[in-house]
């Protein structure tokens, strides 16, 4: 049984703005006070170290920690968006510490509270965003103006179709699933929307979503390896984001990042998190996130209610999306990462990368004139607790009782600190996500194709083992067409099946003739990369030039059993 095409089409509904005027967003606000929201932040960054570290030695040895790790990021691992006196800085800091190491009379006492204060400063300074209503018209505009016109240049013949009018962005970027709903959210409390991450593109993508919803702008963190890239780092300062380096992981640089962001949420932002922290290097959908950031969500929930009395707390909404691509601009080179690090010397990595603003226009350009579509599907809000809300922010447990998630934070009658409860319900939470993800993931055809393809392959060559099969040759590699063709629609049925028990979600070209449906898969799986990564040979039969980005593309339906029935 196939679902009926007009029952899962995206919307393409307007929407206008929560709120109209620039100057009371709260990212608008936060910006205009950078400054003593830095000093904020700084603060509340010292008291967190100095209450875990409450010695002077233990202070003075985590400062030497920070150090030796600066120093050996510095030398093994430089970017070019580092400050320039990064060297000169961290070389200060040695000679500081030398001196309070060889301190035998007390001279310098309190020294390394204020080296702490210098440290924290100085992180704070590179994570802070720089939001500017000015550069985020333009850049909304550009973004908007440009995709556009690419979009209807490919699609509108005759003279004049650069200029026309007649496709909109959301004929190409689909936008599905709980879209009122987080308008809803977003006017009763804080919403931190977390994104799958498979593309460096996810932060532009999500970003004009935002605007497309009629939201304000978000906060997010970017990777700080992206503001190596001229135009990507000019979109991303321009739509709030927030510096994150992920080559930083000494105890202080991360609760800084924590600080900044449990106080941005606090001061009212919404917000954008990656949860699995980095993109998908196997093109798997998340199933174990990085809990650094929704812990800060947690913590600043639990501040709101140990603040405010009554209805005057903030409730913090989270809200999973699923970004759904065709193909990944990065494909190549993540999976051949993910490859080199699960077969360490079996397997040889070539280099694919794409990290400078030419390739990443040239890919925009190959993207927006041609066939393929990306979709966005928005997931059901959540507490902090993993417990679904409804519209009006009210949670619900898992026998639809309602429930106040202030209680959770209650202790002998009061609202009160306790680690080891809020990482447990810091786990609950991201183990809601995933589960949410994998609802809400929208199967394209081309990922039906693709792990199609690969589970017969893997099927019949069954006693090989991963990286022996993707040694295979390209004679190895062939399938018959009306063998996979009548395994494809046993796949589709069962994928169609998830679908009617609300365990997926479907793109509306994987229904209708099975022959289109796999041709349009097999013409948009990998479409950029300059090996195929599926095809029809000469008589007709199934081949890739290109095991490795096939392993990757199917593995987007990985966790459904699908292999069943291979």
């Amino acid at each position: 049984m196939q679902p009926k095409p007009d029952s899962i089409e995206y919307s393409k509904k307007t929407y206008k703005p929560l709120i109209a005027r620039a100057e009371y967003w709260p990212v608008m606000q936060l910006s205009r006070n950078r400054r003593s929201f830095i000093e904020e932040v700084t603060e509340a960054s010292i008291e967190r170290i100095l209450e875990a570290k409450p010695s002077r030695a233990a202070l003075v040895e985590e400062l030497e920690t920070t150090l030796h790790r600066e120093k050996l990021r510095i030398k093994g691992n430089p970017w070019a968006v580092d400050p320039e006196d990064d060297a000169q800085y961290w070389g200060e800091v040695q000679r500081i510490l030398v001196n309070i190491s060889s301190d035998t009379n007390g001279k310098t006492a309190g020294q390394e509270k204020e080296l702490l204060r210098s440290i924290i400063n100085r992180y704070a300074e590179e994570i802070a965003g720089s939001f500017q209503h000015s550069s985020y018209r333009f850049a909304r505009r550009a973004i908007t103006f440009g995709f556009s016109r690419l979009l209807n240049a490919s699609r509108v013949k005759g003279f004049g179709s650069l200029w026309s009018n007649q496709y909109t962005l959301q004929d190409k970027l689909h936008i599905a699933g709980e879209t009122d709903h987080i308008r809803s959210l977003a006017q009763r409390g804080v919403v931190v929307m977390v994104p799958t991450h498979f593309s460096n593109l996810d932060s532009i993508l999500i970003g004009w979503v935002i605007h497309v919803l009629g939201l304000p702008p978000f906060i997010y963190g970017a990777g700080l390896n992206l503001f190596n890239i001229g135009v990507i780092a000019y979109f991303m300062n321009s739509l709030g984001a927030y510096k994150v380096d992920r080559r930083k992981k000494n105890v202080i640089y991360l609760e800084t990042l924590k600080t900044y962001s449990n106080l941005a949420i606090q001061s009212g932002c919404h917000s954008l998190f990656f949860p699995g922290g980095t993109r998908s290097r196997s093109g798997k959908l998340e199933k174990r996130l990085k809990l650094g950031l929704l812990t800060s969500a947690m913590e600043a929930q639990r501040d709101m209610y140990q603040k405010h009395s009554g209805t005057e707390a903030k409730k913090i909404f989270i809200v999973p999306v699923s970004i759904n691509y065709n193909f990944v601009l990065e494909a190549p080179s993540l999976i051949n990462e993910y490859l080199k690090i699960k077969g360490q010397e079996r397997y040889y990595v070539e280099s694919d990368k794409y990290s400078n603003s030419y390739k990443i226009l040239k890919f925009l350009v190959k993207f927006f004139t041609k066939g393929s579509d990306i979709s966005v599907s928005i997931g059901r809000g959540m507490d902090l607790l993993g417990n679904f809300v409804d519209d009006e922010g009210n949670s619900y447990d898992n026998n639809g009782k309602l429930i106040d998630t202030r209680d959770y934070f209650v202790s002998n009658g009061v609202v009160n600190k306790d680690k080891q409860r809020e990482q447990e319900y810091t786990r609950m939470l991201s183990e809601a996500i995933v589960k949410e993800y994998h609802r809400i993931n929208r199967v394209f055809p081309s990922h039906l194709v693709a792990f199609v393809a690969f589970e017969m392959l893997q099927k019949k060559y069954e006693k090989l083992d991963l990286f022996s099969l993707l040694r295979l040759s390209d004679d190895e590699l062939i399938i018959p067409y009306e063998e996979f063709k009548t395994t494809f629609e046993r796949l589709r049925n069962a994928v169609v099946d998830l679908y009617h028990q609300n365990k997926v979600h479907v793109d509306p070209k994987l229904t209708g003739d099975v022959d289109k449906v796999i041709m349009h898969g097999l013409k948009n799986v990998g479409m950029y990369h300059s090996k195929r990564t599926l095809k029809r040979n000469k008589q007709g039969d199934i081949t890739t030039e290109d095991m490795n980005t096939l392993f990757y593309y199917h593995n987007r339906l990985v966790g459904y059993d699908l292999e069943q029935h291979i």
